[in-house]
């Protein structure tokens, strides 16, 4: 009998590690119930993921450095995954981030092509927000923040959101498993936690400047960083700040989640995001969280329905508050802010609300333990069968 299912291809750079990586591994494993899937990806360098029982494609056009280079690429990309959609008879191709939206779009065939637009960063061209409005049947999002910005400065309104499902259990196993480095093991210490790669918009600066105000008041603090990339000059800024020893880059972990599971605070500093996973996964994790309100994700995250309605009622150009907003199921302070500044001797008015906001969890356990209990039932609202159903009703209507 031949296979009634249609092909459903999902495309992102790499699988190495990352939000939107992970959603759509997430993705592929939920729609296979549905659909013959299919993951398109750019190069299969440092895959992260297991990827067990999917079927993963490399067209090995990895990313090179410079305009020109870049040019050339997407065509190479375009021209290989055009080939691939009309050998497999794709019928929907749905891509994860603005590189992959490029290829998605310009190779564009008799399948229906939706994009999306994930990250404030995936705004910040209007050219391209254009293009892949024009070249999508639909634009999904993960953030109600960026469907209103499609709608007030595109005029786009063929765009939904859909909230990024998370696996409570899964990440709470994960959680559960012993690790050999752990930090700090066998002290008697408060660890604040983060994930994130060392790249700018994750602001981390931002946090080691916090956490170093918080530790002259609480020196039983410690601050531990997970993601990639080189963090010599973390380790240097700590020295600077006072707090060397106290701050702990182990870089990428293949399972975070023990050191996190480990901690009694989990921060997000980030300055962009689309809706971050990392977040979630801490609540899911019985975390207190304080988040940076960046321009998208944490402020629809922490903050009730009614929070998130009148903070857009006072504010409704989306820009961030001037201070904490003390939410439903977590704290959040205002954005702090892009440019990298490496100087210890400079410490914002920002930075110094942040270290308020750690302090007054360090002091009031009472505090931590409520908005633990808090975060753990936000995290409950993002299941992977409601996220299962939602993208499933979305593509079906493109069958």
């Amino acid at each position: 009998m031949a296979d009634s299912k249609k092909n459903l291809m999902l495309m992102v750079p790499m699988l190495h590690q990352g939000g939107f990586e992970r959603v759509c591994i997430k993705t592929a494993r939920l729609m296979q119930e549905y659909y013959n899937v299919y993951i398109l990806i750019f190069s299969s360098k440092d895959i992260n993921f297991d990827v067990t029982g999917l079927e993963v494609i490399d067209i090995d056009v990895p990313a090179k450095k410079g305009t020109l280079n870049k040019v050339i690429n997407v065509f190479k990309r375009v021209i290989k995954t055009k080939k691939i959609k009309k050998k497999l008879g794709i019928d929907i191709s749905y891509s994860f981030g603005s590189s992959a939206n490029y290829v998605n779009v310009l190779s564009k065939g008799k399948e229906r092509v939706l994009t999306g637009l994930r990250c404030q960063t995936d705004m910040e061209s209007p050219k391209q927000v254009r293009l892949f409005c024009k070249g999508s049947d639909q634009v999904l999002s993960c953030s109600k923040e960026i469907v209103r910005q499609l709608l007030k400065d595109f005029d786009y309104n063929k765009s939904t959101y859909i909230y990024n499902p998370l696996d409570v259990e899964d990440v709470k196993d994960k959680g559960n498993q012993d690790i050999d480095d752990m930090p700090f093991k066998g002290e008697d210490v408060k660890i604040i936690s983060c994930m994130g790669r060392n790249d700018y918009i994750k602001g981390i600066w931002h946090l080691v400047k916090a956490f170093s105000i918080a530790y002259k008041k609480h020196p039983e603090a410690r601050l531990v960083v997970l993601g990639a990339g080189n963090w010599s000059g973390y380790e240097e800024l700590s020295e600077k700040l006072g707090v060397k020893g106290k701050t702990f880059f182990p870089g990428v972990r293949k399972n975070p989640f023990p050191y996190v599971a480990a901690s009694d605070i989990y921060v997000c500093s980030s300055n962009h995001e689309g809706f971050p996973n990392a977040v979630l996964e801490a609540m899911a994790l019985g975390k207190p969280v304080i988040s940076a309100d960046c321009k998208t994700g944490p402020r629809e995250i922490l903050l009730s329905e009614s929070e998130y309605e009148q903070l857009i009622k006072d504010i409704p150009s989306g820009d961030s508050p001037e201070g904490a907003i003390e939410g439903s199921y977590g704290i959040l302070v205002p954005d702090l802010g892009e440019k990298v500044d490496m100087d210890p001797d400079n410490i914002t008015e920002g930075e110094k609300l942040l270290a308020e906001k750690i302090i007054s969890l360090l002091d009031d356990e009472k505090k931590a333990a409520e908005y633990a209990d808090k975060a753990f039932e936000r995290a409950m609202f993002y299941t992977p069968e409601r996220y299962k159903e939602s993208i499933h009703e979305i593509f079906k209507r493109y069958e």
